[in-house]
């Protein structure tokens, strides 16, 4: 059996790392043997998470623009050009078989300098609506894989594979495990249990949308799972003394067991990152989303509202969530009618088996360049 060697590039959120650990995982599976390494961007989350799942990674000193202080912009561009020198003697070095970029800062410098030395190249487009480097790649590189239809708009339709977004396995084959779930988070079967998640740094609109209608929350019945984010943890904490809130709350700033709080939830509360959408519809769970508006071209409306529109999940305004989170969650949990249908629609929008299809378009281009 072949075995190759890969560079996966990009990072900088879990919706970047965790596809790319996938991809990387999936195809040591398939060819054991084949040697892989990360490049990131230095002092971002990939460079510590991605060693922690047993793979080798490289920083670059690359960075995204100041857009608030264009002189620093300077600095940016110096690191640039740092990058794209660094990952061409990371290339010269390793000699990849194909370089993957699952964008990040770190893919724009890698996936160039690959491209220039005519080494197969593929990028991971999460999102519905693309960015600025990947569109610039995209013109360059040999295979695109996208989660959503329409991506003509961005890129050449030659190359474009529709295949998904890769989900971390340990969640799928968690899903029906609920009781276990209740159990790990000491919470009743007999209630139904809203899961609340603001990323791994936390999202301030949700938790206080949350803060605000915990009461009446805690009074319908309704118990929660909530990922508070590690900027709010402490704060949230404090507010919280002192409150009733009838073993009906389980809080931290962090969930190590996604598989057990998606298998636990009824309803999910959540940023519109292109992960998590993945995730809610290979889960099929009923979901608010609050696009985050702190995104580069809003992307994360357009993530959500891709799903909207098909009568999938509910969307709120991230200016809206402080006053109309806490009724939008009550109304839905009066309605299991409305969260079958949501559950069912968003199911149907599901990409099975992602990166299992990814490593076979790696395998193409790297084929063909052979």
């Amino acid at each position: 059996m072949s075995s190759y060697r890969i560079i996966i590039s990009g990072g900088g959120t879990g919706g970047h790392i965790f596809p790319a650990i996938a991809i990387a995982t999936t195809l040591i599976a398939r060819y054991p043997g084949t040697e892989i390494i990360f490049t990131g961007a230095d002092n971002r989350m990939e460079m510590e998470r991605v060693p922690a799942a047993g793979f080798k990674i490289i920083g670059l000193p690359v960075s995204g623009l100041n857009r608030k202080n264009p002189f620093r912009n300077i600095k940016v561009i110096l690191n640039l050009l740092k990058s794209i020198s660094m990952a061409k003697k990371i290339l010269r070095e390793f000699k990849p078989d194909a370089v993957i970029g699952v964008g990040g800062y770190a893919s724009g410098p890698t996936l160039w300098a690959a491209t220039s030395l005519h080494i197969p190249t593929l990028i991971q487009e999460q999102n519905s609506y693309a960015g600025i480097t990947n569109k610039l790649l995209g013109k360059r590189v040999d295979k695109i894989c996208v989660a959503y239809e329409g991506m003509e708009r961005f890129f050449p339709a030659s190359k474009i594979v529709l295949t998904g977004n890769p989900v971390r396995k340990d969640l799928e084959s968690g899903i029906h495990l609920k009781t276990d779930a209740l159990e790990y988070f000491k919470l009743s079967p007999n209630r139904l249990t809203v899961l609340i998640l603001g990323g791994s740094l936390g999202a301030r609109t949700i938790n206080t949308g949350i803060i605000r209608g915990l009461a009446q929350l805690i009074e319908a019945d309704i118990q929660l799972i909530w990922q508070t984010g590690r900027i709010y943890h402490e704060t949230i904490k404090g507010q919280l003394e002192g409150k009733d809130t009838r073993n009906q709350l389980w809080l931290s700033d962090f969930i190590s067991r996604m598989d057990y709080a998606y298998a636990a939830a009824d309803l999910v509360v959540s940023r519109a990152g292109a992960g998590t959408i993945s995730e809610l519809c290979l889960l099929r769970k009923a979901s608010v989303l609050v696009p985050s508006p702190n995104v580069a071209e809003d992307h994360q409306t357009k993530n959500a509202s891709a799903i909207v529109n098909r009568q999938a999940a509910v969307m709120i305004a991230d200016k809206d969530a402080e006053n109309q989170l806490s009724d939008c969650i009550m109304q839905m949990i009066r309605q299991p009618e409305q969260l079958e249908s949501l559950s069912s629609n968003i199911g149907l929008l599901a990409q099975h088996r992602s990166a299992e299809h990814i490593v076979d378009e790696i395998i193409k281009i790297i084929k063909k360049d052979k």
